[in-house]
């Protein structure tokens, strides 16, 4: 009996040194390139957009191509260490973000312990820029009486919380018919020489994801960078839905201004567009790769012809709950 016991406990102990062991993030160290000496800190947890695929992809697309130190943080369960995308209440990781240039955000409902939740309002709160991907604009679902309520995307004091209030928008409704309808990137008008449009045309942009619905006009000093044609199949050569669902047409991806207490001002790119399938058009990815650049003004490195080809196999999941790919850890996605 004593043996068994004895047995079990090296066994229980062997385990939480390896889960111990296991890295909670990855990192890809920068290099050659203009984004070197610079550090993005890409934050995945959503339930649905793969964001724990499609981040680490953009992670190395933007260090390896580009020379940016990117770290990807995930939802991790703690028992196992493995990354469990509808753990809503654990990102390790977050003090990253206390010397990061960048934050780039795809999470979705997240309620972060206080703890993890500081480091993201201290980046948010010093003026420091933010990409908001897909479910950003409705990342936090915080209790009323927590502490970093004001960021939850329902909030009425901080009206929309961080998503109104930081990214131009929180979630509204699926203006497409989600699964059914995909969307396809219309520049917006006058904004053909924008920055983060360099090398790219309308209607290049394309994702399987749907439109989502926002505002008319967008809030404050949004200004629309690429309009939502909403097509009436999963393809890019299906025609556009006919009626109201395109006149007019809502943004999907927009740019403005943040400015907290600390009276620095910073540059906001979003797109509700983002989820790892979207990412395997190549527009999509100079979209955001040339958001990176403008959000950090190095707009003046912004290069038609700068390279956002993928990196590595590169084979997303499709959307959906409950169809993440289980067991998975995050040093499955070091940089090989």
């Amino acid at each position: 009996m004593r043996s068994s016991v004895l047995t079990l406990c090296v066994l229980f102990l062997y385990s939480a040194t390896a889960i111990a062991d296991e890295p909670l993030w990855v990192t890809y160290p920068g290099g050659d390139g203009p984004g070197k000496g610079k550090k993005i800190v890409l934050m995945s947890g959503d339930d649905e957009y793969r964001s724990e695929e499609g981040l680490p992809q953009l992670g190395k697309i933007l260090s390896v191509h580009h020379g940016f130190t990117c770290v990807v943080l995930f939802p991790v369960n703690p028992e196992t260490g493995e990354i469990q995308p509808d753990y809503q209440t654990n990102i390790p990781g977050t003090q990253e973000l206390d010397d990061a240039d960048l934050m780039i955000n795809l999470c979705r409902f997240r309620n972060l312990p206080d703890d993890q939740m500081q480091h993201v309002v201290d980046y948010v709160e010093s003026g420091r820029p933010v990409i908001g991907l897909r479910t950003a604009t409705h990342a936090f679902n915080i209790p009323g009486d927590a502490k970093f309520a004001r960021y939850s995307w329902r909030n009425k004091d901080w009206d929309g919380g961080f998503g109104r209030q930081v990214l131009g928008e929180t979630w509204i409704s699926h203006h497409g018919h989600h699964g059914k309808e995909s969307t396809l990137g219309i520049i917006a008008p006058g904004q053909e020489q924008h920055p983060i449009l360099r090398g790219i045309k309308s209607g290049e942009i394309w994702g399987p994801t749907d439109v989502y619905g926002v505002r008319l006009p967008l809030p404050g000093d949004s200004q629309p960078l690429v309009l939502g044609q909403v097509l009436s199949g999963m393809t890019i050569d299906t025609p556009p839905v006919e009626g109201k669902k395109n006149d007019p047409m809502m943004p999907v991806a927009w740019v403005k201004t943040f400015t907290p207490e600390s009276g620095k001002t910073a540059r906001i790119f979003t797109t509700t567009m983002g989820a790892s399938t979207d990412l395997t058009n190549a527009p999509l990815r100079r979209l955001i790769v040339n958001a990176t650049y403008w959000t950090l003004g190095m707009e003046d490195k912004i290069s038609t012809e700068s390279c956002v080809d993928l990196v590595g196999d590169y084979e997303p999941t499709p959307f959906g709950f409950k169809k993440y790919q289980p067991g998975i850890k995050p040093s499955a996605h070091v940089l090989k």
